[in-house]
């Protein structure tokens, strides 16, 4: 690992998880400052190269969330400016960022998915693309934004898929819908951390119709178990598959895979949703909770993110 003083935090930016990641990157920067770094928030506008190349940062710390800055395309200014960044690099990025690309990265890998299909919008919004029930969500979005559940039963698919005011992505995942419990496992990728990088395991209770943007945020929107209330061999199954998920996709530094655990079947299984390459790091955040759970404080682990920090990643 490399030494870095000057500590850019990247934060901000314009995907939809805008408020998501300031909320992430002012915890970061309070962190880095406790460490002794040298650490600044940087909100990216309209030319974020500039604003770096003014900056002139050791290393950033990429805190952005959603498009333009988990996708891959900031990660590629990095690289082309040859500034050290933390998380997944380029390739990993884009992977993680489009959900049927990372389920090809899983089935490749024999990790278990369900069947889904990508369609416009307005083509989920006319008809069924599949017997409900079932799950339609934007191909490249995070933080459960814009997702719809079709129950069974339901006479037609959401009709705010075809709204003029629509302002998400136009290409659609429809996905079988996984009854069950909601998990999700951290791994510190390439660490002597937990086993194999896997923190734990996290349950993710909800009072809401389901684990969406709102149950994430709001306040008293959900509730995290950890350790999760499921049988020890569900629990290593999930995070030797969340190690498994984090290498497949190539990522890099802290990720985070997400899974429905599905008990309700005379046969439960773990299915996978997807793998999170900049999960949240807001102090109250999954990422943080099970690294504190195992012993390693907020700071300690925005230090080890930052001297995880490379190019060519």
């Amino acid at each position: 690992m490399t030494a870095y003083h000057r500590i850019a935090v990247l934060m901000g930016g314009r995907s939809a998880e805008r408020e998501v990641s300031l909320s992430s990157g002012r915890g970061v920067v309070r962190a880095l400052r406790e460490e002794g770094f040298d650490a600044f928030e940087l909100d990216p506008g309209e030319n974020p190269g500039q604003q770096l190349f003014e900056a002139r940062p050791d290393a950033v710390f990429n805190a952005l969330h959603g498009r333009f800055g988990e996708d891959g395309t900031v990660q590629g200014l990095l690289e082309l400016m040859r500034i050290p960044y933390t998380h997944s690099g380029v390739l990993s990025s884009a992977l993680a960022m489009h959900k049927e690309r990372t389920k090809d990265v899983y089935r490749a890998a024999g990790l278990p998915v369900v069947k889904s299909i990508i369609a416009d919008r307005r083509e989920a919004a006319r008809e069924h693309l599949m017997a409900p029930p079932y799950v339609v969500k934007p191909v490249n979005e995070g933080s459960s934004v814009g997702i719809f559940i079709v129950r069974k039963g339901d006479n037609r698919p959401p009709a705010a898929l075809a709204a003029e005011e629509w302002s998400i992505s136009s290409a659609m995942m429809v996905e079988e819908y996984v009854p069950g419990r909601e998990l999700t496992v951290a791994v510190m990728g390439g660490s002597s951390i937990g086993e194999d990088g896997a923190l734990g395991v996290t349950e993710i209770v909800t009072d809401l119709e389901f684990y969406d943007y709102e149950a994430k945020y709001a306040p008293g929107g959900s509730r995290h178990i950890l350790p999760a209330p499921v049988p020890e061999a569900v629990a290593r199954d999930a995070m030797a598959m969340a190690v498994r998920a984090h290498r497949a996709l190539g990522c890099r530094g802290v990720s985070r895979t997400d899974f429905r655990y599905d008990d309700t079947a005379s046969a439960p299984r773990l299915i996978l949703l997807e793998t999170n390459t900049q999960p949240g790091m807001t102090p109250t955040s999954l990422v943080p909770e099970q690294a504190a759970h195992i012993g390693l404080s907020y700071a300690k682990l925005c230090r080890w993110i930052v001297e995880d920090a490379s190019c060519d990643r």
